[in-house]
């Protein structure tokens, strides 16, 4: 749950509500220990939740409900690496351009910050009794062509115990599907 909360808007709001109960404290009421509380708290904790929202990256939205069958699925048969993905993208970052832009630099998939595939959505299912972590991504400036020449570079850099399976969407969008194998079914 606390993954799901900004600490910029929290600074914001706290920070916030110290400086101008510090303002009043000095122009209104007089009083020197709520005006220092003001001022010494209030004002940092604004300017730390200004600089936290100015470099915060929002979760990815789950696009599709997680069946109560998946989420079992998923308790025997993910991956640390599926597990890690799904719990990262899903929670506030900071100081990054984009979700897993290291992971598609690494891959040759980002050239550059302006060409980098944007993670737009992510959903788990079932293939073929296999746990599934699919990731939803808006690609206009990288190739269909181009992930497919990657797709086994994608199976090893996600894996062990991950197969890697693509699909194209229409408006330059793809589907990775990260698919636990056989081998992989022990629970991470």
């Amino acid at each position: 749950m606390l993954r799901q909360i900004s600490l910029g808007t929290v600074g914001l709001t706290i920070g916030g509500i110290l400086t101008i109960v510090g303002f009043v404290a000095y122009f209104v009421l007089d009083n020197a220990t709520l005006n220092l509380v003001g001022f010494f708290y209030g004002i940092p904790l604004l300017l730390g939740g200004l600089a936290l929202k100015a470099a915060e990256l929002e979760p990815v939205p789950v696009t599709q409900p997680t069946a109560p069958e998946v989420v079992a699925l998923r308790d025997r048969q993910a991956t640390a690496t599926q597990n890690q993905i799904r719990k990262d993208v899903t929670r506030y970052r900071y100081g990054q351009p984009a979700h897993l832009d290291s992971s598609l630099e690494a891959l040759g998939l980002s050239p550059t910050d302006e060409e980098c595939p944007i993670l737009t959505g992510i959903r788990e299912s079932s293939t073929d009794g296999a746990y599934t972590l699919v990731l939803e991504f808006d690609t206009p400036m990288i190739a269909l062509e181009t992930w497919q020449q990657k797709q086994e570079k994608l199976t090893k850099f996600f894996g062990p115990g991950v197969q890697v399976a693509l699909t194209p969407l229409p408006d330059d969008r793809i589907e990775v599907a990260l698919i636990t194998t056989p081998e992989a079914s022990v629970p991470a």
